[in-house]
């Protein structure tokens, strides 16, 4: 198992905000997002993915983002050379 956590920015379908400075109006169409990418085994995807959801769900229309699985196969260990799975 692991996880990798990437900070990126990003919008979906709230299109970003608007800020104002000093009397200015600004609109930032990026917002701050984190990825998270999780490896699993097989077993334990289906509860991975449904625990992933339900934290990151706000209540909100928008900004909760996604949740999704997919298969990881022909995995290798750079150091060793070993394959895994």
């Amino acid at each position: 198992m692991g996880v990798t956590v990437i900070e990126a920015i990003g919008h979906g379908r709230e299109r970003g905000v608007t800020h104002e400075y000093r009397g200015r109006t600004f609109e930032s169409r990026f917002l701050p997002k984190a990825l998270l990418t999780f490896v699993v085994e097989d077993a334990l995807a289906e509860r991975v993915v449904a625990a992933v959801a339900d934290a990151g769900r706000t209540g909100h229309s928008s900004g909760d983002g996604m949740c999704w699985g997919s298969t990881v196969s022909n995995v290798v260990h750079h150091r060793t050379g070993k394959r895994l799975g």
